[in-house]
């Protein structure tokens, strides 16, 4: 059966490289695919749908999804399903990759997502994965049959927002209450469909373990522990998730996002409990990105897909050994360039950096960083998806890179990569200020009926990154951008939509309503023992800190709350809970130091 796969894969190599065809997960033009042509998503789909008196199809796929090849090579060969295809729908496929606008309006039905439209733009129906033929056939007939739009329900920009930038009590304590509650005391992690490493709910308790609550940490251990069952253990990196609802049954496929969060979480639980085992999970995930997903320029690719023929389980293919993979050959490498998800993997190699003191990990972060401002900026700050978005800025682009440049001055100190973020920050708040916190797009597809939404896990980033902005230069405008968002999320509306993972609202509420850790080195960048008491600094444990580094040839620090003495000698200053400590001459004080400042 391997041997066989092998086969099909050389062919279908040899088709594309004679036949000139698109390379697979990449945008797609008009081109025939499986009997169906398949368009991309624009405004003439629907003015052809008005003409033609048609319905639209989406089919929202993504380019390392296993249902998503079953689903092409089953139903979308059907003689009968293509028959109605043709007869009555106008065929659109997107690459979610590719469409962060469409992404993260349908993250919640999951890959492939169906969603068909009549030819106003009205959605009519919305299916969650796989599809056989007969029930697709069935589908089509009814929608055809009766195509009645969804009955909207009460819309986000309807909603009244919170007048205070926090959670309600109450709310706080039922959130916290559904955490503890959804965490799975027998198979391990949250109780969601699939079992995989939630990165807010791991980090969430990472923090609160700081709190002398052994609940917290335990369930932190133990998710971490069992995410180690879904790490390959040939190449590095990790898998998306595990179906069954145990961890022994994994889905191939290798996001960059699971990568750059996993390696980020792994390297962060290293700074609190110093377990070689978590250092080593972080680092054979940089070993992964960096031979796979790490292009020749230093930026990053964006997935692996699961099969190594499309359509076919890779279970038996991810069982063998390296050499005997490379002589199958390599599963599909999406090699899209996205500033969203450059954003992540900088975010994380800062945090492995900060965890080891590597200059590794933060060349690599200051290169990607570097391609992307080359190749994807645009003017007034902001950050393109792709070389050109159809439907473009997205927010996710320009926030993920926003915050990515705040943990480069987190860890370098240096003054350039604040101003990026700073811009970065501008460029949100007169781009995609919403009613009701940030959308993810501005809307250019003007007769689909999709007016841009404000996203959850977006105005949780918002919050966590404009907030410790604020912090770090003073500005009140960053303050104002992280209080709008969480007024958004304090909405009970909103605050209520997720039945378990919550940690990421409780993890924005916790640090707007707290001043964040806050550590300065004063002396000379050019003294070596200020450099060791800035990397202690950096393994103080915790993400929500600011670290800086008072060098009097740079002048006066961004944000001027605290007045430092110049001394003879290089020190470090802890503040927390309203009050700064003594100075510290000594790194592995350092710690110890902070701690009783934040007792």
């Amino acid at each position: 059966m391997i041997r066989r796969g092998w086969l099909v894969a050389l062919a279908l190599q040899m088709v594309i490289l004679f036949a000139g065809l698109i390379t697979h997960g990449q945008a797609k033009q008009t081109l025939l695919v499986s009997g169906s042509n398949w368009e991309t998503w624009s405004d003439s789909v629907f003015d052809r749908a008005k003409k033609e008196n048609r319905l639209v199809i989406l089919d929202l796929e993504a380019g390392w999804c296993h249902w998503c090849h079953v689903m092409d090579d089953k139903t979308y060969k059907d003689p009968e399903v293509l028959k109605v295809l043709k007869n009555r729908f106008i065929t659109v496929r997107v690459d979610q990759d590719s469409r962060p606008d469409l992404s993260t309006r349908y993250e919640d039905y999951g890959w492939p997502a169906t969603i068909i439209f009549d030819a106003q733009g009205r959605e009519l129906v919305k299916k969650s994965g796989y599809i056989n033929p007969e029930e697709m056939l069935v589908l089509l007939n009814e929608v055809v049959s009766n195509p009645k739009p969804i009955e909207d329900k009460k819309s986000d920009e309807t909603a009244i927002p919170t007048t205070d930038a926090g959670l309600p009590a109450d709310l706080r304590k039922e959130l916290n209450d559904k955490h503890v509650a959804g965490y799975d005391i027998k198979a391990g992690g949250w109780k969601t469909e699939q079992k995989f490493l939630d990165w807010d709910s791991v980090e969430y308790s990472l923090a609160k373990s700081k709190e002398r609550d052994y609940h917290p940490e335990e369930r932190a251990r133990a998710t971490l522990a069992n995410e180690l069952q879904l790490m390959d253990p040939v190449w590095g990196g990790v898998y998306q998730y595990s179906t069954q609802g145990d961890w022994s049954h994994p889905h191939f496929e290798k996001l960059v996002q699971f990568q750059a969060e996993n390696m980020r979480i792994y390297a962060l639980a290293y700074e609190y409990w110093q377990d070689p085992e978590h250092l080593k999970a972080a680092q054979d995930i940089h070993r992964y990105m960096k031979e796979f997903l790490m292009s020749p320029e230093g930026a990053f690719y964006v997935s692996q897909d699961a099969d190594l023929v499309p359509g076919e389980s890779g279970q038996g293919f991810f069982q063998l050994s390296d050499e005997r993979r490379r002589e199958m050959g390599i599963p599909h490498i999406d090699k899209h360039i996205y500033s969203r998800e450059n954003g992540w993997v900088i975010s994380a190699l800062t945090q492995l950096y900060a965890a080891t003191a590597d200059q590794t990990y933060l060349g690599e972060a200051e290169k990607a960083a570097k391609w992307i401002i080359a190749n994807r900026s645009i003017p007034n700050g902001g950050f393109s998806h792709d070389k050109t978005d159809p439907s473009g800025p997205y927010l996710g682009d320009t926030l993920s890179m926003g915050r990515a440049f705040l943990n480069l001055y987190a860890v370098t100190a240096d003054r350039s990569w604040l101003k990026y973020s700073e811009d970065a920050a501008k460029f949100i708040a007169k781009t995609f200020a919403g009613k009701n916190g940030f959308v993810s797009n501005v809307n250019k597809d003007s007769q689909a009926k999709l007016v841009p939404q404000a996203n959850l896990d977006e105005n949780i980033s918002v919050v966590r990154f404009a907030n410790l902005l604020f912090h770090y230069t003073g500005n009140n405008e960053y303050k104002q951008m992280a209080d709008s968002s969480m007024r958004y999320l304090a909405m009970p509306e909103i605050a209520r939509k997720r039945r378990v993972l919550v940690a990421g609202i409780l993890l924005a509420d916790r640090e707007i309503t707290t001043i964040p850790t806050h550590v300065t080195v004063v002396g000379s960048k050019q003294d070596p023992k200020a450099r060791d008491l800035f990397a202690a600094a950096l393994r103080y444990p915790g993400n929500y800190k600011r670290t800086e580094w008072s060098d009097a040839t740079e002048g006066k620090l961004p944000n001027t709350d605290v007045e430092y003495p110049q001394l003879k000698k290089a020190a470090a200053f802890g503040c927390a809970n309203n009050r700064c400590s003594a100075p510290a001459y000594d790194p592995d004080a350092l710690a110890a130091i902070i701690d009783q400042l934040s007792n």
